[in-house]
């Protein structure tokens, strides 16, 4: 019984935990975002094989079945004490070490990143120092551990600003006192920890395997982003397509001055923007507007797999942008030629087009300076830029499938346009004007 782990936590109830989440998530996603991080440190917590003991927010004395549900029978429960978050800190630590232990940490919960060797070398650093912290990247800490009870440590007045963890070592450093520090790591307490953890996730197969990351990965929010402009023929068949998806993800339509009877045709239940006729503008207006993780760019004549969104979020697991693989109900030779090149442009020359259903992580879609308003090609250029920035791009197991109404009928027609196409981007790649390139590509509707 020689070192103990102190678990510091609230009871993971909707509307009480996580709060700085919020409306970003809801109150039961952020008690169970919370429960994530919990198992995730418990499991840590059981590599070590040391004592563990959870202290809990006494005004939760109630629900601590639910962090015994998590932690199990091994580990010991008490209540914390004290008006502030120093001396419930300060009080947790005093206690167990009153039992007999040569050393114990004390861990917050908001750091699901937190692993098992973080607290071994915590232990170990403990042999030599007097205390030793686990710094958290806003300038905080999420571990502390001690010999024996340091109540300087805990003399601060505001916890949870920018400048505590310097305010406590200046106080510490005045008393000759040694420390030590262990991995610096980062904390999770608003939408914006979210999706630093999902891109740290994609990079990492810890994160990935872990309760919290399998949770971020399959509950990212998607919106659903369609430019729309003269589609009386297709506008309600999309419809029946979003309608399932509705309460599962935001949609934004935007109309770009139908003149048909496109507006009339479109439900209130579905969120409908405008803006000038342009597909880059309207698909950037309804970016602007938006609030999902993950922004998804469909066509008006585009026809789902089924499931999309959990499409969309397996390969947003690994990949910061990607479509679906396209293709068509035509039969024609050549228009399952053109699916075969397309589909093998997006892994081969990591270049992907509008009717494949583009999908891209929010920052990087901004970051990248959105889609670029020129009257064609803007989906051509936004894949340049995302190659330029080296971002590799992902592609859907299920197909999306598009229509060929921009094709012509008979073979030779749908060879000659497909010529032309691939004789247009040539003509942008060697930087002809791009209004010069849009005269040569008209507008059916």
């Amino acid at each position: 019984m020689d070192r103990a782990i102190i678990v510091f936590t609230r009871v993971p109830l909707p509307g009480k935990t996580k709060t700085r989440m919020m409306p970003a998530l809801s109150g039961k996603e952020c008690a169970r975002l919370h429960t994530y991080f919990l198992q995730d440190i418990c499991e840590a917590c059981q590599v070590c094989r040391e004592d563990v003991y959870v202290n809990y927010t006494p005004e939760d004395e109630q629900k601590t079945g639910i962090l015994r549900d998590i932690f199990g029978r091994d580990a010991e429960y008490f209540p914390q004490q004290g008006d502030t978050l120093g001396q419930r800190m300060y009080h947790a630590i005093e206690k167990v070490l009153e039992k007999g232990y040569k050393s114990c940490i004390l861990i917050g919960t908001d750091v699901p990143e937190l692993r098992a060797e973080h607290m071994i070398r915590a232990f170990d650093l403990l042999v030599e120092h007097d205390i030793v912290f686990g710094k958290t990247k806003d300038g905080g800490y999420y571990l502390i551990g001690m010999k024996k009870p340091w109540k300087e440590a805990f003399g601060l007045e505001q916890y949870g600003v920018s400048t505590v963890f310097e305010e406590t070592l200046c106080r510490l450093r005045s008393l000759g006192v040694s420390i030590g520090y262990t991995a610096e790591l980062q904390d999770m307490d608003t939408p914006a920890d979210l999706q630093g953890y999902r891109d740290r996730m994609r990079a990492d197969d810890f994160l990935k395997g872990s309760k919290t990351g399998k949770y971020l990965a399959s509950n990212s929010r998607i919106s659903i982003i369609v430019p729309v402009y003269n589609e009386e023929k297709t506008i309600e068949h999309l419809q029946d397509q979003l309608r399932g998806l509705k309460d599962k993800c935001e949609i934004i339509l935007v109309d770009g001055g139908s003149t048909d009877n496109t507006l009339d045709k479109i439900s209130n239940e579905f969120t409908l923007l405008h803006s000038p006729k342009s597909r880059a503008a309207q698909m950037n207006a309804g970016a602007n507007a938006s609030h999902g993780d993950v922004l998804f760019f469909l066509h008006c004549d585009s026809e789902l797999p089924a499931h999309p969104l959990a499409q969309i979020r397996e390969v947003m697991r690994d990949y910061r942008a990607g479509c679906f693989g396209i293709a068509f109900h035509s039969r024609n030779f050549f228009m399952f030629t053109c699916r075969i090149i397309s589909n093998h442009r997006v892994k081969d020359r990591k270049v992907m087009f509008g009717d494949q259903g583009i999908f891209v992580d929010r920052k990087l879609f901004f970051d990248a300076g959105m889609f670029p308003e020129m009257p064609i090609m803007e989906d051509y250029q936004f894949s340049l830029t995302l190659k330029e920035k080296g971002i590799r791009l992902g592609m859907t197991r299920k197909r999306i499938y598009t229509s060929d109404r921009r094709f012509p009928k008979g073979t030779i027609p749908k060879l000659k346009l497909m010529w032309k196409m691939n004789r247009m981007r040539k003509m942008y790649r060697n930087r002809i004007p791009v209004q010069t390139i849009a005269k040569l590509y008209k507008d059916i509707r």
